[in-house]
């Protein structure tokens, strides 16, 4: 893969590639976000030192078993990126997580505990197929145990992926459910068949195989933090970018 740094790419190739894969916005949008995240962080004091990038570049090269210079180097070479872009990323990406603990760190555990039943879980078997029939067959089949709900999922279910996991979706949060199937499988108990619900996917049948209370966990602490800061972004953006549309259309 080095051998790539021999070709010669123009910037306008890079930009026209990224236009007819439609990729343009995303990487656009993420330069904007890093240039507000610079003005904010300046704005706030907040700075990442020497040491704090040293410490984060020791740490990659023990995930990615990096022991020597020469690893690191040939790593680098394979990615296109120079030591120096290496810091710099490392840079913006600490200066990143510094500015959202420090906008939202202190409002994580309220916005928790005010949305505390959305972040419940459930372990959850389902079967998914086309036909209301179909899925009332199948019901009233496992409802006289002629077939479990695991045989059946591994027959019917629409989806391959789940069939070969006998209908095991694994475990999934209140919110991400539909509200009318939450409020359902929130009411029912531990490997009781749930009848056939209507989504747009088609017609389901749910099997609960435990359910999990919300927890702020050190890893959900981040999964929300980091939405936060993300809608913080694009709020942010949003206001500059409607910003300077007004100001172009006033000098017209």
């Amino acid at each position: 893969m080095s051998d790539l740094t021999k070709v010669f790419i123009a910037p306008e190739e890079i930009v026209n590639f990224l236009k007819k894969n439609m990729q343009l916005k995303e990487v656009y949008q993420k330069i904007l976000f890093q240039r507000l995240i610079l003005q904010v962080a300046e704005a706030k004091g907040i700075t990442v030192t020497t040491e704090e990038i040293e410490s984060e570049a020791n740490r990659q090269r023990r995930e990615k078993r990096l022991e020597k210079a020469a690893d690191t180097l040939a790593w680098l070479t394979d990615h296109l990126a120079s030591p120096e872009d290496w810091e710099m990323g490392i840079r913006d990406r600490l200066l990143s997580q510094k500015l959202a603990n420090f906008l939202f760190a202190d409002k994580v555990e309220a916005f928790f505990l005010q949305n505390q039943l959305e972040f419940e879980q459930v372990s959850l078997y389902q079967i998914i197929v086309n036909s209301e029939k179909l899925a009332q067959e199948i019901y009233y089949q496992i409802e006289d145990e002629e077939i479990s709900f695991y045989e059946a999922a591994y027959l019917y279910d629409v989806d391959a992926v789940r069939r070969q996991r006998c209908g095991y979706e694994g475990k999934v949060y209140r919110f991400s459910l539909p509200v009318n199937v939450a409020t359902v499988i929130f009411r029912t108990s531990p490997k009781q068949l749930i009848s056939p619900l209507q989504t747009d996917q088609g017609y389901h049948l749910f099997m609960v195989e435990e359910f999990i209370p919300a927890e702020l966990t050190g890893e959900r602490y981040q999964e929300i933090l980091n939405n936060m800061f993300n809608q913080w972004l694009i709020t942010e953006l949003n206001k500059i970018l409607n910003s300077s549309l007004e100001n172009q259309l006033q000098e017209y």
